[in-house]
């Protein structure tokens, strides 16, 4: 009966929504269900929410504006965190249909009686608490690489985050299940997965419903690295408390697992993190830097940092951007701080200015650049293999070296989805490698 039906889907978020949203249309397509691009008219429009910063909130209207502009008696379902967090917020919305939480989205069709429009959207939202079991997911077919879930969930207490709130306690997928994810993505002839989840650090914990670590992260990551048919591994966001030293040795000696680290620091500022409930300091951060580096001398590192926390004065965003200035990494993402309900740090006293926000977040995104500028001129005359995206970005084609540089080329059809071995030329107007084929096209 779904045979005429089309489906379309949006994520906001992070890897691990696209990770959850490749899984949850799958689902759809399984039950007959024909998938459409988002900008295409179609009878059920599901959008993935986040709700990490008030930007994402802010374009969900938009976003279901749009839809309803393509066809406006579709059938508007919002799944996600910020579907989590605040489900009566997201019904109420003009157009919405079914608001689905935490463990709801992925039985989506089964919420789904007729696609008559309802007057106010219906929520189906568990407590946070049922949130206790895990459904593995895993991304194909939308970007050149897949995004595989490990871990889902967070047991941190920090004092600005919602996720915990949205997403429930620490759980991870079995070990033998995230293997068979992998070997399921390389029969696909994707060459690149992207590890992700929510804190794929504790790794392990939850595997089978309890609360003890059955396996380890690098246990993890030791079994991942002899699949065959996987040409590349990388570790997507990881806390530096939980990335261990013998977690490098192994990454820096690995035949997959690329040189390219993504570390949350969100304060350079002792007395800040303490604030936040991080559960490191600044000197622990500098020891996993200075560790990589001495392992993998071209690695990537990317970094994640607040500005604006409750009681962030000029001295300590300071010290923070003296901390960055002089750490040897190579990209910053930056996040001015929102007040979000129901976390500690809406309580604080300090509270930042929202102008001051956006001049220090400006600061910290023109340091970035220029630590990304220092990184890619010190790439410049190395070999390095390079996996070509899939879109035709103004007659050029994208693609990333095992490092996370990102080059460009005319573009050539011929070249998406394949890996080339070149050698890094030039950095144009754009801020982007040039190079010459060192192999045979």
């Amino acid at each position: 009966m779904n045979a005429d039906k089309k489906v379309a889907f949006y994520t906001l978020g992070c890897k691990l929504n696209f990770s959850e949203t490749s899984t949850i249309a799958r689902n759809f397509v399984s039950e007959g269900f024909e998938r459409v691009e988002f900008d295409e008219i179609a009878d059920i429009y599901v959008i993935n929410t986040c709700s990490v910063t008030d930007n994402a909130d802010k374009r969900f209207k938009s976003i279901v504006k749009n839809a309803l502009y393509k066809n406006e008696d579709a059938f508007l379902i919002a799944v996600g965190c910020y579907a989590q967090l605040k489900p009566e917020e997201l019904a109420a919305v003009d157009g919405v249909d079914l608001v689905l939480g935490a463990t709801e989205k992925f039985n989506v069709t089964s919420y789904i009686n007729d696609l008559t429009k309802n007057n106010v959207g219906e929520i189906h939202s568990c407590e946070i608490g049922d949130a206790d079991f895990y459904v593995g997911s895993y991304s194909i077919g939308d970007r050149t690489r897949a995004f595989l879930k490990v871990q889902d969930g967070c047991d941190y207490k920090c004092t600005y985050c919602t996720i915990p709130l949205a997403r429930g306690i620490s759980r991870s997928d079995t070990l033998e299940n995230v293997l068979e994810n992998a070997r399921e993505i390389s029969k696909k002839g994707i060459k690149e997965i992207v590890l992700t989840g929510v804190n794929i650090g504790d790794y392990g914990k939850g595997e089978f419903g309890n609360k003890k670590h059955e396996h380890t992260f690098l246990e993890l990551v030791k079994e991942l690295d002899k699949i065959d048919g996987i040409h590349r591994l990388r570790i997507s966001s990881i806390e530096p408390n939980l990335l261990k030293d013998e977690t490098i040795e192994f990454v820096s000696k690995s035949n997959t697992f690329v040189p390219h680290f993504h570390i949350p620091l969100q304060s350079g500022s002792d007395e800040l993190l303490k604030k936040m409930k991080r559960r490191y300091l600044t000197n622990l951060y500098t020891n996993r830097v200075s560790k990589i580096k001495e392992t993998m001398p071209n690695a990537c590192i990317g970094v994640d940092v607040i500005v604006g926390f409750p009681g962030e004065t000029d001295e300590i965003f300071l010290e923070t951007y003296n901390f960055l200035n002089e750490l040897d990494i190579s990209y910053l993402h930056v996040f001015s701080y929102s007040e979000r309900p129901n976390t500690a740090a809406v309580d604080f006293e300090g509270v930042v200015l929202k102008k001051t926000r956006a001049k220090r977040s400006k600061m910290l995104r023109g340091l970035s650049a220029k630590m990304r500028r220092a990184f890619y001129e010190s790439q410049l005359g190395n070999t390095l293999t390079v996996l070509f995206e899939s879109e035709n970005k103004e007659g050029y084609i994208n693609g990333f070296t095992e490092n996370y540089v990102k080059v460009k080329s005319p573009w050539n059809p011929e070249l998406v989805n394949t890996l080339h071995e070149v050698t890094l030329t030039i950095i144009d107007e754009d801020g982007l490698v040039r190079f010459d084929f060192t192999d045979q096209q």
